[in-house]
């Protein structure tokens, strides 16, 4: 019994023997080296392009190359302006964000930047009298152009911003095709169809994205005075408002055919898509209105109609689908006045209106005098106020205007002296 006890108490004293011997090399071939270090790992620094951000248009007319600012949404700043052609009119970004395209209707060009850069902006040359007054697209390598002049729409490469195709709206006519004056365009999300809203024929033309060509090589015929389309998120409808008809027509996409309507009233102006709640606004400056339709079947149905402020001209939805923001200004004796109201998306009550400028008339012949859009992140509505030279900053939070920032000063100096005036926003685009 004690020599197997014996045995055991050797066999461990040489285990712990050697330990000591194994720590002892480890200590005397580190040296110097060996402590416990504490290595942190940083990670990569924010990229610009992952904030929330908005762009405001701005253009002088003929006098002066107009502007995009790109405003953070986070610090209500702007962060960076590029400096554009003479009279920008719209703008689009790409899908994933890389790349602004502004339609310059002055001038016949588009120009194009990364927003991370906007001190690097290329032209792309339209033909002369091409009026480019639209942008959009839903892929990442194509851009489209709706020419109100020439009747065409001009498909932009991504890759080499040069005009990969021409497509005439309407191939029953003989170009220039001053008639049909294009003046919106809608993609459907799957990147298939681009419909061209001529509000000269009073009808949308179905292309087909893979190669150019005009579906079934004819126009589509919906109501009087189209002004614009917009996509369902499934891509099965797409959906064009009539001014001078007072609806709005609904394109099945397979077939292209319409297949049914729903009135919003005349004079109807601008139209939103709210892809939450599957629904449109629709805004009426002639009855001084905001109309919200349900677009989840066929055919559309109206939720409710709601008085709101004086003339109103851009209806932005927020995100989350709680509101809608509706844009008004009334003019009286050469002043424009302008707010916003409020509008709660489950009972169409009016949350509240927020006035925001009272300015002299400037703006009267614009598309929009007014134009709004909301934050990717549902906390900031942005109006861009032609009359007023800036643009308002709306907290959704409280509902409470928290800034107003000044559109790029024009580089002309007006003709009775004086310091040169802000530039006039025409066009607000909501980044990702």
């Amino acid at each position: 019994m004690r020599r197997s006890a014996g045995v055991g108490m050797n066999f461990r004293g040489w285990i712990r023997v050697l330990g000591i011997l194994v720590l002892g090399l480890i200590g005397i071939s580190c040296g110097d080296q060996y402590r416990p270090v504490a290595i942190p790992i940083v990670g990569a620094p924010p990229d610009p392009a992952a904030f929330h951000f908005v762009l405001v248009l701005s253009d002088n007319g003929i006098h002066d190359p107009g502007a995009s600012s790109r405003l953070d949404v986070a610090g209500d700043t702007n962060i960076g302006v590029a400096r554009l052609g003479l009279g920008p009119a719209h703008a689009a970004l790409t899908p994933n964000g890389s790349r602004v395209y502004a339609a310059n209707s002055l001038e016949d060009t588009v120009s194009s930047y990364a927003p991370g850069t906007a001190t690097s902006v290329t032209t792309t040359s339209l033909p002369a009298g091409s009026t480019p007054i639209f942008v959009h697209t839903t892929e990442n390598g194509t851009v489209y152009v709706a020419n109100f002049g020439t009747g065409t729409v001009a498909a932009i490469s991504t890759a080499n911003n040069v005009v990969s195709k021409t497509i005439r709206v309407d191939p029953t006519q003989l170009p220039p095709d001053a008639t049909s004056k294009p003046v919106a365009l809608a993609e459907t999300p799957d990147g298939k169809k681009l419909y061209v809203v001529n509000q000269g024929s009073g009808s949308v033309t179905s292309i087909n994205t893979l190669d150019g060509s005009v579906n079934g090589n004819q126009i589509i015929p919906t109501g009087a005075i189209p002004v614009w389309a917009v996509a369902r998120s499934d891509s099965a409808r797409v959906y064009v408002l009539n001014s001078g008809s007072g609806t709005i027509s609904v394109v099945d996409t397979s077939s292209d055919l319409v297949v049914g309507s729903v009135t919003v009233g005349a004079g109807a102006n601008y139209m939103v898509y709210d892809s939450k709640l599957n629904r449109l606004y629709v805004t009426n400056p002639a009855a001084n209105t905001l109309t919200a339709v349900s677009i989840a079947a066929d055919p559309p149905a109206v939720l409710f109609t709601v008085p709101v402020a004086a003339s109103p001209t851009t209806v932005a939805s927020l995100p989350d689908g709680s509101r809608a923001y509706v844009a008004s200004v009334s003019l009286s004796g050469g002043n424009a006045t302008s707010q916003l109201t409020v509008v709660n998306a489950s009972d169409g009550g009016v949350r509240t209106v927020i006035p925001l400028s009272a300015v002299p008339a400037a703006c009267g012949t614009g598309r929009f005098e007014l134009f709004t859009a909301a934050s990717a992140d549902s906390s900031r509505v942005y109006v861009g106020n032609c009359d007023a030279g800036n643009t308002h900053i709306i907290r959704t939070s409280d509902d409470t205007k928290v800034l107003d920032i000044p559109a790029p000063l024009s580089a002309v100096t007006p003709p009775n002296g004086g310091n040169p005036l802000p530039q006039n926003p025409v066009f607000v685009l909501a980044g990702p």
